[in-house]
């Protein structure tokens, strides 16, 4: 990996996580309680050797920022060239702020070059999964591919949601179709799965900048690596597919969840609340980490009959007081405080948020700094919940600070357009 830049591309909008990614970029959102998103792929990278490593912000990268340079930063030997380096639009190539995957690189086109790389693998930041992107890099070179997409098996009928390949006997790519609503094309090694682009990319460096040169000098580009850059060089380049190893290490499924809505994103969380987690974040040998924010630890109390502090098949973090309250299948961040005679099932509760008593919440999401009065109910009422929180058409509800502002809406779709 000595020779190899990691480009991880944070800058993303997240409109789908809306009204979680009203104030903060997607990868910023917290997940698992004690991680944002964006702690998976990095910690891929420390885990696979990738130590040099620029990480692309756009929008509402504020929080973004302040926990990769005071989590990241100092876990490479800066002194020996290695780095966690936070690139936002810099407008060197132009006026534009990013205006595609393809653009938000070749912006930076002259960082890249001064650190010479002989190979550029490129991330994203806001996925679920662990990869060993050192194996990816050695069947690149192995096979003196130029450029090497990581694949994974889906059913056809999911095909319209992911970048799909057609890869040949050998594993040479032969197509290249972006979100399409269908596809003739089939894995050659399961005739009822298609292969789909996971979106990591590894390229010879000097292929890759050629082509984001063209692309910035065409003007019906999209600058984007999907839609332009890979089927540009179907043909022109070698291409080769390279199969998604797990190192998740949880039953034979393969672990990749791109937490791109709500519901998803929900999922994936509570994924982890299980006796045997779907998702193991406690495998020694492939730790993820994260800032480590400084909290005392939780604590459970009370023991009375109907008051006992408690919580099953849940993720609790340092912090927590749960007093004489009920939590079950949920996850709760730190700093979070659960008051007598309340009832929290199946729910995410970010950090910093107090719930009063005989609360009675399931299926939600409250966002960070929220409080919760005395007495509310969440989750058993949809017609009541749209009146005054985000809903989703599956009836998750999210729970935001300003949730006033959500009541008695003057267009009564004016929550489910996001």
């Amino acid at each position: 990996m000595k020779d190899t830049l990691g480009v991880l591309l944070a800058g993303g909008a997240g409109e789908r996580l809306f009204p979680l990614t009203r104030d903060r970029a997607k990868p910023a959102v917290p997940f698992g309680g004690h991680y944002r998103i964006i702690d998976i792929t990095l910690s891929n990278c420390i885990n696979s050797g990738l130590r040099k490593v620029f990480i692309l912000t756009q929008y509402k990268a504020l929080s973004l920022n302040r926990h990769v340079r005071e989590g990241w930063t100092g876990i490479v030997a800066q002194e020996l060239g290695e780095f966690f380096e936070l690139l936002p639009p810099m407008q060197r190539t132009g006026a534009n702020w990013y205006m595609g995957t393809a653009d938000a690189v070749y912006q930076n086109i002259y960082s890249i070059g001064s650190e010479q790389p002989k190979h550029m693998i490129i991330l994203s930041g806001d996925h679920i999964y662990k990869m060993n992107y050192s194996r990816m890099l050695e069947h690149h070179k192995e096979t003196n591919a130029e450029v090497t997409l990581a694949t994974l098996p889906i059913p056809p009928d999911e095909v319209s949601r992911f970048g799909v390949v057609e890869v040949g006997s050998k594993g040479e790519v032969l197509g290249f179709q972006e979100k399409p609503q269908s596809t003739t094309f089939r894995s050659p090694f399961n005739p009822d799965s298609v292969d789909a682009s996971m979106g990591i990319y590894i390229f010879n460096t000097e292929v890759l900048l050629k082509a984001l040169i063209a692309d910035a000098e065409d003007p019906d580009s999209k600058h984007d690596f999907g839609h332009n850059i890979l089927p540009n060089m179907l043909g022109k380049k070698k291409m080769v597919a390279y199969s998604f190893v797990d190192e998740n290490k949880k039953g034979q499924a393969l672990y990749w969840r791109d937490v791109g809505t709500l519901d998803a994103y929900y999922d994936a969380n509570m994924d982890l609340c299980s006796v045997s987690p779907v998702f193991n974040l406690y495998d020694r040998n492939w730790p993820i980490r994260t800032r480590v924010r400084q909290y005392p630890p939780a604590k459970f109390v009370f023991g009375e009959p109907g008051r006992t502090g408690s919580a099953i098949n849940s993720v609790i973090t340092a912090g927590v007081i749960i007093s004489g309250a009920s939590v079950s299948n949920s996850v709760v961040s730190q700093d979070v405080r659960v008051n007598s005679y309340s009832d929290v099932d199946a729910s995410i509760i970010f950090s910093h948020v107090n719930i009063g008593r005989h609360c009675r919440i399931k299926r939600a999401i409250i966002d960070r700094d929220v409080h919760i009065p005395e007495g509310t109910v969440i989750g058993y009422d949809q017609v009541e919940d749209k009146r005054r929180y985000f809903v989703t058409p599956s009836g998750l509800t999210i729970v935001t600070r300003d949730a006033s502002l959500f009541e008695n809406p003057v267009d009564p779709d004016f929550l489910q357009r996001y």
